[in-house]
């Protein structure tokens, strides 16, 4: 009697290179890859190989299934303390004039806005201004609670928040306790970068380190928040780096296990001190999301943020690991289209995005932010949503 092994065994089985062989076998029985294993996929593997285990794995944890949630982001500034080398979204104190400081009001005017719409989360980040303190972020939220304590809210970088907790003169625990108590509910990814201080250095050298950033999500992780991860790639960073990066955030979800998603943001150079560079290609890009859900094992999504990558890519994604579309956003963001983003007004409806998931041949689940299923649309038709948000 003859066994048939699956196509992912057939590939693995194939693969002239026996370290890329022994990689793909450590896969397929779900024992870990190290770093160097990692460096390795980056430096030899094919796309086509790396693509067919991040799709094995992710296909192993999810199946079809691909999240969305209905969101909307508020900013509530672009001027920052902080001068970013990528950055084309932040203007310096110095310069604020050119950019926009929002008041309590006009943010709570966006969150009335929804009122009586199926949203489930708001996200709030912004630049680093000096003159936003802990308090009125604090306020902020209460008003946000007492209008409509459903909302989750998802806000404040680790870099805002390190800068909030320096000035106030808290530490990290003193300081998301008070957030936390005001009703901050989770932490986004962003400001993680590149971890290594070769590479931070070079391009955000004045903003909370890799120790500071992983510190400030440890503790919320200690507090019963749950928190993502992002990281910056394609620009001047070594595969080693990505790697170093994607080891130091493995170990601390194996501590704390509160992180629910890894996001890797492409670089792009518009309109910053970094325009020199060339960004990376969309085949560097896939190969960039398989290799990550094949090395953060212990993280359970993996995300692509459609407004960056834009949503033809992002849908091309689905089929190199990804599980994870991230929302609706509604034309509020303006942090990647700055900076010369595919989308330069990202707004998808939900029909739009369940479409998008459908021609990738993917089951469109919406969730909430901590990633409990509110409903599959898999069996709903494009005109029954369209009809449902008019």
């Amino acid at each position: 009697m003859t066994t048939t092994k699956n196509p992912i065994e057939e590939i693995v089985s194939e693969e002239k290179n026996k370290s890329l062989r022994n990689i793909g076998e450590k896969i397929i029985n779900s024992e870990r890859i190290n770093e160097a294993e990692g460096v390795l996929l980056f430096e030899q593997a094919s796309l086509p190989f790396v693509g067919a285990l991040a799709n094995f794995v992710r296909e192993r944890l999810h199946g079809d299934k691909t999240y969305f949630n209905r969101n909307f982001h508020i900013e509530p500034t672009n001027v920052c303390v902080f001068s970013c080398a990528f950055c084309a979204y932040s203007r310096l104190y110095a310069h604020r004039e050119e950019g926009w400081e929002l008041s309590t009001e006009q943010m709570m005017h966006i969150i009335k806005s929804y009122d009586g719409k199926p949203v489930t989360e708001v996200h709030i980040v912004g630049g680093v201004h000096p003159k936003l303190t802990m308090q009125f972020f604090i306020d902020l939220m209460k008003q946000i609670k007492a209008h409509r304590p459903d909302l989750h809210i998802k806000g404040y970088t680790a870099v805002e928040l390190d800068y909030m907790f320096r000035k106030a003169k808290v530490t990290p625990e003193e300081g998301l306790k008070l957030l936390h108590e005001a009703g901050l509910d989770s932490l986004p990814g962003g400001g993680a970068e590149i971890f290594h201080p070769e590479i931070r250095e070079q391009i955000c050298a004045d903003k909370v380190d890799a120790d500071g950033w992983l510190k400030i999500h440890e503790t919320a992780h200690q507090l019963g928040m749950h928190s993502n991860a992002t990281m910056l790639f394609g620009h001047i960073e070594k595969y080693w780096h990505r790697i170093d990066h994607m080891e130091r955030l493995r170990k601390l979800q194996d501590k704390t296990h509160g992180f629910n998603t890894f996001i890797p943001l492409k670089f792009r150079n518009k309109d910053n001190d970094m325009s020199h560079v060339r960004e990376s290609t969309i085949t560097e890009d896939m190969k960039l999301y398989a290799v990550a859900r094949l090395y953060m094992d212990n993280f359970p999504h993996l995300k692509a943020y459609w407004p960056m990558l834009g949503r033809q890519n992002a849908q091309l994604t689905l089929s190199f690991g990804v599980n994870d579309l991230d929302g609706t956003i509604d034309d509020s963001t303006k942090i990647y289209s700055m900076a010369g983003s595919e989308e330069q007004h990202p707004s998808l409806s939900t029909a739009q995005l369940v479409t998008l998931i459908k021609q990738a041949k993917r089951e469109p689940v919406e969730r909430d932010t901590l990633y409990h299923e509110i409903k599959n649309y898999s069996n709903t038709s494009v005109a029954e949503l369209e009809t449902s948000e008019k």
